[in-house]
Protein backbone atom coordinates (compact mmCIF):
# COMPACT_ATOMS: atom_id res chain seq x y z
CA UNK A 1 0.00 0.00 0.00
CA UNK A 2 1.34 3.55 -0.81
CA UNK A 3 1.74 5.50 2.11
CA UNK A 4 -0.36 8.50 0.48
CA UNK A 5 -3.24 6.43 -0.40
CA UNK A 6 -5.95 5.13 1.53
CA UNK A 7 -5.91 1.86 -0.87
CA UNK A 8 -4.08 -0.69 -1.99
CA UNK A 9 -1.57 -0.45 -5.09
CA UNK A 10 -3.31 -2.47 -6.71
CA UNK A 11 -6.45 -1.71 -6.62
CA UNK A 12 -4.82 1.94 -7.37
CA UNK A 13 -3.84 0.75 -10.62
CA UNK A 14 -7.48 -0.74 -11.56
CA UNK A 15 -8.93 3.02 -11.02
CA UNK A 16 -5.95 4.78 -13.08
CA UNK A 17 -6.20 2.37 -15.87
CA UNK A 18 -10.57 2.90 -15.99
CA UNK A 19 -10.14 6.90 -15.50
CA UNK A 20 -7.47 6.76 -18.05
CA UNK A 21 -9.63 4.64 -20.70
CA UNK A 22 -12.67 5.96 -20.04
CA UNK A 23 -14.60 9.57 -22.02
CA UNK A 24 -15.18 12.14 -19.02
CA UNK A 25 -17.65 14.91 -19.24
CA UNK A 26 -17.04 18.62 -18.58
CA UNK A 27 -18.35 21.65 -17.62
CA UNK A 28 -16.89 24.64 -18.45
CA UNK A 29 -16.65 27.02 -15.43
CA UNK A 30 -17.58 30.86 -15.42
CA UNK A 31 -14.23 31.88 -14.35
CA UNK A 32 -11.68 31.65 -17.10
CA UNK A 33 -9.27 31.08 -13.99
CA UNK A 34 -10.54 28.13 -12.03
CA UNK A 35 -8.66 25.52 -13.45
CA UNK A 36 -5.20 27.12 -12.03
CA UNK A 37 -7.31 28.04 -8.49
CA UNK A 38 -9.44 24.66 -8.13
CA UNK A 39 -8.45 21.91 -11.46
CA UNK A 40 -10.52 20.79 -13.40
CA UNK A 41 -13.63 18.80 -12.70
CA UNK A 42 -15.18 16.00 -14.82
CA UNK A 43 -18.17 13.56 -14.01
CA UNK A 44 -18.50 10.22 -15.36
CA UNK A 45 -21.52 10.75 -17.61
CA UNK A 46 -23.55 13.71 -19.50
CA UNK A 47 -26.38 13.55 -16.92
CA UNK A 48 -24.04 14.16 -14.20
CA UNK A 49 -22.37 16.68 -15.45
CA UNK A 50 -25.64 18.63 -16.15
CA UNK A 51 -25.88 19.08 -12.48
CA UNK A 52 -23.24 21.46 -12.72
CA UNK A 53 -24.42 23.12 -16.18
CA UNK A 54 -24.42 23.11 -19.77
CA UNK A 55 -21.87 19.91 -20.20
CA UNK A 56 -19.54 20.30 -23.84
CA UNK A 57 -21.34 18.47 -26.15
CA UNK A 58 -18.20 16.19 -26.63
CA UNK A 59 -16.65 13.94 -23.55
CA UNK A 60 -12.91 14.08 -23.01
CA UNK A 61 -10.08 12.19 -22.62
CA UNK A 62 -7.61 12.71 -19.33
CA UNK A 63 -4.04 11.30 -18.56
CA UNK A 64 -3.54 10.52 -14.37
CA UNK A 65 -0.96 8.62 -12.94
CA UNK A 66 -0.80 9.58 -9.26
CA UNK A 67 -4.52 10.07 -8.07
CA UNK A 68 -5.97 10.02 -4.44
CA UNK A 69 -8.76 8.11 -4.68
CA UNK A 70 -11.68 7.60 -1.97
CA UNK A 71 -15.00 9.11 -0.31
CA UNK A 72 -15.40 12.89 0.46
CA UNK A 73 -14.53 11.63 4.43
CA UNK A 74 -11.42 9.64 3.32
CA UNK A 75 -9.82 12.15 1.24
CA UNK A 76 -10.64 15.13 3.61
CA UNK A 77 -8.69 12.47 6.66
CA UNK A 78 -5.68 12.12 4.14
CA UNK A 79 -5.85 15.88 2.96
CA UNK A 80 -6.32 17.40 6.46
CA UNK A 81 -9.19 19.39 5.22
CA UNK A 82 -12.61 19.23 6.36
CA UNK A 83 -15.06 17.81 3.58
CA UNK A 84 -17.85 20.68 2.30
CA UNK A 85 -20.80 20.65 4.17
CA UNK A 86 -24.17 22.02 2.90
CA UNK A 87 -24.89 25.41 4.02
CA UNK A 88 -21.64 26.52 2.01
CA UNK A 89 -22.16 29.42 -0.93
CA UNK A 90 -20.93 28.71 -4.09
CA UNK A 91 -17.94 31.11 -3.25
CA UNK A 92 -17.02 28.98 0.03
CA UNK A 93 -17.14 25.87 -1.98
CA UNK A 94 -15.13 27.27 -4.60
CA UNK A 95 -12.33 28.11 -1.93
CA UNK A 96 -12.49 25.33 -0.67
CA UNK A 97 -11.85 23.25 -3.73
CA UNK A 98 -8.53 25.12 -4.24
CA UNK A 99 -7.71 24.43 -0.46
CA UNK A 100 -8.25 20.60 -1.50
CA UNK A 101 -6.05 21.02 -4.32
CA UNK A 102 -3.12 22.63 -3.15
CA UNK A 103 -3.52 19.96 -0.33
CA UNK A 104 -3.64 17.26 -2.57
CA UNK A 105 -0.47 18.54 -4.91
CA UNK A 106 1.60 19.39 -1.97
CA UNK A 107 1.31 15.63 -1.05
CA UNK A 108 2.08 14.41 -4.60
CA UNK A 109 -0.96 13.61 -5.87
CA UNK A 110 -2.09 14.70 -9.83
CA UNK A 111 -5.94 14.20 -9.30
CA UNK A 112 -8.55 13.28 -7.34
CA UNK A 113 -10.87 10.75 -7.99
CA UNK A 114 -14.45 10.68 -5.32
CA UNK A 115 -16.08 8.18 -5.01
CA UNK A 116 -19.60 8.14 -3.21
CA UNK A 117 -19.29 6.35 0.22
CA UNK A 118 -21.46 3.12 -0.54
CA UNK A 119 -19.77 2.60 -3.98
CA UNK A 120 -16.31 3.39 -2.06
CA UNK A 121 -16.76 0.56 0.49
CA UNK A 122 -17.63 -2.19 -2.27
CA UNK A 123 -14.35 -0.73 -4.07
CA UNK A 124 -12.56 -1.59 -1.06
CA UNK A 125 -13.91 -5.20 -0.88
CA UNK A 126 -13.72 -6.10 -4.54
CA UNK A 127 -11.58 -3.70 -5.84
CA UNK A 128 -13.72 -3.20 -9.14
CA UNK A 129 -14.14 0.99 -9.78
CA UNK A 130 -17.80 2.01 -9.55
CA UNK A 131 -19.27 3.69 -12.81
CA UNK A 132 -20.25 6.68 -11.48
CA UNK A 133 -17.52 9.38 -10.32
CA UNK A 134 -16.04 12.63 -10.45
CA UNK A 135 -12.68 13.13 -11.20
CA UNK A 136 -10.46 16.53 -10.04
CA UNK A 137 -7.47 16.99 -12.33
CA UNK A 138 -5.78 19.25 -10.53
CA UNK A 139 -3.06 20.44 -12.97
CA UNK A 140 -4.84 20.45 -16.12
CA UNK A 141 -2.80 21.67 -19.33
Amino acid sequence: MNPRSPIPDSALARVILYVNRKKWWHVPPQDPKAYNKRGKFFASSFSEAEFYGRPLDSPERVKIARPLVGDERTIANVLGIPPQHEDMSLDEMAAHDALWRNAALAKGFDSIVLMAPKAFAKFKKDRNPPRSLELNVLVYR
